[in-house]
């Protein structure tokens, strides 16, 4: 069994220079209308986030993503109206402080996302943008004639991974123009022009103003690979090198993490400007790799191959690694529910290089499947009749008391979902080796139907990484046999793992050991 490394004191002393952002620790994922509502009006707020700070300290959670808090017509939030201010629902810009001000006194970081491909269309820079091509607002969006869009064969586009919307441009009903607005996502989310030098000027300073003014410690970056439109992609690296230097400039050590769903060649350049990025490849592995309790994926080769990639354009990237986000349909759901699947998905993000994000609720086993909204449900705190905190913004279809153990039921039971993450994630944050998000994966010699090897290496000290992804107990041959020399199991995570005569490792099913 994992060792409960709950009790322990896992930051980095304050004598010692503070680890950059994202470089050690498990982030962890909000929507904060779902996640606790502080005030009893059904929706969740940033004091209902500040209220279980303690929560997530107690995980282990070393930073918190905000989804959006901007004002915004949308449940959403990724339609911004005021990229300086609060939504109401959520509270005031007093609440945001305090909340950031609660995090840092726990050594816990806070990251904003900052949705700068897009406005709202009711944002005032777009409302003047209407009224004219002589109005000074014009230009700050992407407008084309209808023969400049059918010049350019630009008319639709492929559906992708990122956005439904075959049809991106838009006329304005009613305007004094022909020409149409550009918007990859929809309608009401036209797209920003950074040729337009006042543009970037304005999104760099309400940039600062976050990480400054109110002292946010770094950006998630929505669409990063849409700051420009499809066909002029290249420009989107120039874009994101000059804002990492800008907010590099204003904050120092600012963690950035970029949205950019695509092949591993295509991600590497934003490593020039982001110091890290979603692996969305690895998500995809991750939700079908428990299922059909095979490594189909060849996962390890795949996430080798990929962090060369990424290292010929920055050495020191952040690989971001994740089951699931709010766009995708939960691991909860895509595994079934199956506990013990759930916790062979969680074994092998914790083990993993890179920075691992959990998004709320996964670590008690919540459901959801697309639309969006239904993976966006409210958080269980506790059964429904005693839980005062839960949101009500929507009526649950997947994660109710009846299909997900809420999270007081579970802290009482030690083989709950809930403590298989908090022990892992302690264990995690409390060995050098498994800490270092920034460390050195190689392929195992290991080649065992329905096992996952690995090694990771960190300074002078190395790590073998075992997983068993089924329900029979496996004897698995380390190969060489000299592997097993001096080794001993510093983890298991199911508590049956042992060394056989012949130097092979005994892992129980479902169980992943690692030895040093």
């Amino acid at each position: 069994m994992i060792e409960d490394l709950s009790a322990q004191d896992t930051s980095t002393p304050s004598t010692s220079t503070p680890t950059p952002t994202g470089q050690t620790g498990v982030h962890y994922e909000i929507f904060v209308r779902a996640f606790c509502d502080s005030n009893g009006d059904g929706i969740g707020d940033l004091n209902g986030v500040t209220s279980k700070l303690d929560y997530l300290k107690d995980l282990g959670i070393s930073a918190i993503w905000l989804m959006p808090i901007n004002p915004s017509p949308s449940y959403h939030m990724y339609d911004v109206t005021d990229y300086y201010g609060i939504a109401p629902e959520y509270g005031t810009m007093d609440d945001f402080r305090r909340l950031v001000s609660e995090a840092h006194r726990r050594g816990m970081k806070v990251i904003l996302d900052f949705v700068i491909n897009h406005t709202s269309r009711r944002h005032p820079w777009f409302v003047e943008a209407c009224k004219g091509k002589d109005n000074p607002y014009h230009d700050w969006y992407v407008w084309m004639t209808q023969k400049e869009i059918d010049s350019l064969n630009i008319a639709t586009r492929e559906i992708t991974a990122d956005s439904q919307e075959k049809n991106p441009w838009h006329r304005v009903p009613g305007a004094p123009f022909s020409e149409k607005y550009y918007a990859l996502f929809w309608s009401g989310m036209p797209d920003l022009n950074y040729d337009n030098p006042k543009v970037r000027e304005e999104i760099y300073k309400a940039g600062k103003f976050w990480l400054t003014d109110v002292g946010v410690d770094g950006f998630r970056l929505d669409a990063a690979r849409h700051i420009y439109p499809d066909w002029e992609e290249p420009k989107n690296h120039q874009f994101w090198e000059e804002f990492g230097q800008v907010m590099e400039a204003a904050k120092p050590g600012v963690y950035t993490v970029g949205e950019v769903w695509t092949r591993a060649e295509r991600i590497a350049p934003y490593f020039r400007g982001l110091k890290a990025n979603f692996n969305f490849d690895l998500s995809l592995a991750l939700q079908e790799i428990p299922y059909k309790e095979r490594d189909t994926a060849e996962v390890v080769q795949m996430l080798a191959r990929n962090h060369s990639i990424f290292a010929e354009v920055n050495p020191n990237f952040i690989d971001a690694i994740m089951l699931s986000n709010h766009d995708q349909s939960r691991i909860g759901s895509l595994l079934n529910g199956n506990q013990n699947h759930l916790k062979v998905a969680a074994n092998l993000l914790l083990t993993l290089p890179g920075n691992p994000y959990v998004y709320y609720g996964e670590e008690i086993g919540m459901l959801g499947a697309k639309p969006d909204e239904n993976i966006r449900e409210p958080f269980l705190w506790d059964e429904k009749k005693k839980d005062r905190e839960r949101s009500r913004w929507r009526r649950p279809s997947y994660s109710t008391d009846a299909t997900v153990m809420p999270l007081a039921q579970q802290q009482t039971d030690p083989d709950s979902l809930y403590n298989h993450y908090k022990r892992l994630i302690h264990f995690r944050n409390s060995h050098p080796v498994l800490n270092d998000n920034l460390s050195k994966l190689e392929v195992s010699e290991i080649r065992q139907k329905n096992v996952i090897a690995f090694t990771r290496k960190s300074k002078n000290r190395s790590v073998l990484v075992i997983h068993n992804l089924t329900k029979r107990r496996l004897d698995v041959v380390l190969y060489p046999i000299e592997i097993a020399e001096g080794k001993k199991i510093v983890l298991d995570t199911v508590g049956d793992a042992k060394f056989g005569n012949d130097g092979n490792v005994r892992v129980p099913a479902y169980g992943c050991v690692v030895l040093e």
